[in-house]
């Protein structure tokens, strides 16, 4: 969620799902296909066992989920050997095959607005960015949250990103143009920033939404007696175990004064 006045663009907030994306809905019209491509071949599995024919089938399904966002079918065609397969996904199935993953999507909407305390009410403009945005139901299911607000569209979705992308990195390289003098970004941590402790446990650092840059202390201590060093992974996500969340990077901090393990000194 955005604050732009002038130049000046401050973010209030932002929610997102790491766990989801385009792919998870290719992956759930892959799945039903797969079963429907079963029943056309007498009940024999002619996808699951067979690499190349996933491989083939995932492309299909991903080309027809674009063909879906201005039709309201789409066949879904592939080869395998040397026999043609084809099943038609009609956009309402597609809908349906989805409909948990929808709803997902607007989970964040609402938590970014909650993280932002501002109501639904006070947003002025919806700004469709990234190619999912293109699916006619998570139009549908924006607009009817924000009570029939129209959608901005004007902006193309895919070169938004890769716009932001490119200001964003010129900032933090420290390019001076005339173009980004006119320019101002404060911006917030997307997703909450912490080290792996013991049992792969996630220990947050860093809150997601805070305003960077930043400075955040938290005390830690070893997990064996006289330990002279610790490994430290940084880990960027939401989940409470390290397992669910994304390696940043790592690194050692060594020649530490040997103590009995979880000491303070």
């Amino acid at each position: 969620l955005l604050q732009i006045e002038g130049g000046v663009f401050k973010v209030l907030a932002t929610a997102g799902d790491t766990h989801l994306g385009g792919e998870d809905f290719d992956a759930a019209m892959q799945e039903h296909m797969t079963t429907v491509f079963k029943k056309q071949n007498g009940g024999k599995d002619i996808i699951g066992t067979n690499a190349r024919a996933q491989r083939q089938l995932r492309n299909a399904c991903e080309r027809a989920k674009r063909m879906l966002s201005s039709a309201v079918s789409a066949d879904v065609e592939i080869s395998v050997g040397g026999d043609e397969y084809s099943a038609n996904m009609s956009r309402a199935t597609f809908e349906k095959l989805n409909s948990v993953l929808f709803e997902r999507c607007l989970a964040s909407v609402k938590r970014v607005l909650e993280d932002s305390k501002v109501s639904k009410e006070d947003v002025d403009q919806i700004v469709l960015v990234g190619g999912s945005t293109r699916i006619p139901k998570v139009q549908e299911l924006l607009q009817d949250y924000f009570s029939g607000k129209p959608l901005c569209k004007s902006v193309n979705p895919d070169e938004a990103v890769a716009y932001g992308a490119a200001v964003q990195g010129a900032i933090l390289s420290g390019v001076r143009d005339e173009a980004m003098n006119s320019l101002i970004l404060f911006d917030v941590n997307p997703l909450t920033l912490g080290i792996e402790t013991e049992g792969r446990v996630f220990a947050k650092v860093v809150a997601r939404n805070t305003s960077v840059p930043c400075n955040r202390t938290r005390e830690f201590t070893t997990v064996e007696d006289y330990q002279p060093s610790v490994d430290v992974k940084v880990y960027e996500g939401e989940r409470g175990i390290v397992d669910g969340n994304h390696l940043l990077g790592e690194f050692q901090i060594s020649g530490i004064q040997r103590a009995k393990k979880r000491e303070s000194l």
